[in-house]
């Protein structure tokens, strides 16, 4: 562990990352960076097929458009990072780096909070309110909530980053992660820290609760209108159309509701790795996988994009500039 006097302030943070893997690092890096391609090219993908086809310019599609273009940002806050580590021999990154990857980590993990809970609304309103759901979910309305959720999402975090950077850190410098959170950060002051940590988990627990109980509450109306419909075809059909979307929910906000609604400085590392990790590379990773492949409309536009010779060549260059810009 590294110490530096109390006296000084801290400057860097180490990343401690996995140091019994060392000896796996340059597979761990090739691993992560599929990962990553994966990911960025998934969700472009996804992107470019809403964009260009005019059958896709509806809510639920402009929902999953604003997800993807989400995802990518939100990997790009940590991942990059994450490679780079692999293969450098020193794991630090600037105090105020850290404190601003925290920063967008949260921001951009509560604006997806609240754009998966206006995807619920939105299914909500198609199988709850046939009738009504075009005359209430117009695009105007798309465009204010998408908006309103990413703005809302990066204005959550505020509160937190300030108490954080009021706080004296003059002791270990030492995070046992492979990213920078608010929680390890507020671990590091050598100072009394019981007001932060009860200002991060009620700020937590309120997003996170309110958000699941609104998407949890959209649920039971669906599933209750959904088990009235006689006809066994119509409610599979209703069931697919929301099954991508609650299996994203559900590993989305449990990984969070685990890591976050504590009352305590932090559980084990390995805990705190492993769900850190989940929520920020396993659960994009499937985003693409779940909204690409089980979705019936996209997959067939995927086939026509992914059979021409244009497409296959684009996404060849994307993925070397990408490969190119890591390796500098």
């Amino acid at each position: 562990m590294e110490r530096i006097s109390n006296s000084s302030r801290v400057n860097q943070i180490v990343l401690h990352g996995f140091p019994n893997l060392q000896r796996f690092q340059v597979l761990l890096f090739d691993l992560l960076l599929i990962i990553y391609l994966f990911i960025i090219s998934g969700n472009a993908i996804i992107l470019l097929v809403i964009c260009r086809e005019s059958a896709l310019h509806s809510p639920m599609y402009f929902f999953i458009a604003a997800l993807s273009c989400l995802e990518i940002c939100y990997t790009a806050i940590t991942i990059p990072k994450m490679l780079a580590d692999f293969l450098a021999d020193e794991k630090k990154i600037s105090f105020d780096g850290c404190l601003v990857q925290a920063y967008f980590l949260h921001g951009l993990g509560a604006a997806e909070c609240l754009i998966l809970t206006v995807m619920a609304y939105d299914r909500y309103l198609a199988i709850c309110r046939p009738l009504r759901y075009s005359s209430i979910m117009t695009i105007d309305l798309c465009v204010k909530l998408v908006v309103t959720c990413f703005i809302g999402g990066i204005l959550s975090p505020v509160i937190e980053t300030i108490l954080i950077s009021l706080l004296p850190f003059c002791g270990l410098n030492l995070i046992e992660n492979v990213f920078c959170d608010f929680p390890p950060l507020i671990s590091l002051a050598c100072t009394d820290t019981r007001f932060n940590i009860m200002v991060e988990f009620f700020i937590s627990i309120f997003g996170i609760l309110l958000t699941s109980a609104f998407i949890l509450f959209s649920y039971i109306r669906i599933i209750y209108i959904i088990l009235k419909v006689k006809s066994k075809d119509g409610r599979q059909k209703a069931f697919s159309t929301c099954g991508a979307h609650l299996i994203v929910v559900t590993m989305f906000f449990s990984s969070i509701g685990f890591m976050y609604i504590r009352i305590t400085k932090s559980y084990s590392v390995e805990y705190d790795r492993t769900v850190g990790l989940t929520y920020a590379v396993f659960t994009p990773l499937a985003n693409p996988i779940i909204y690409g492949l089980r979705n019936q409309e996209i997959k067939k536009f995927l086939h026509k994009y992914l059979l021409t010779e244009h497409f296959l060549c684009l996404f060849h260059n994307v993925c070397s500039r990408v490969v190119v810009k890591i390796q500098k």
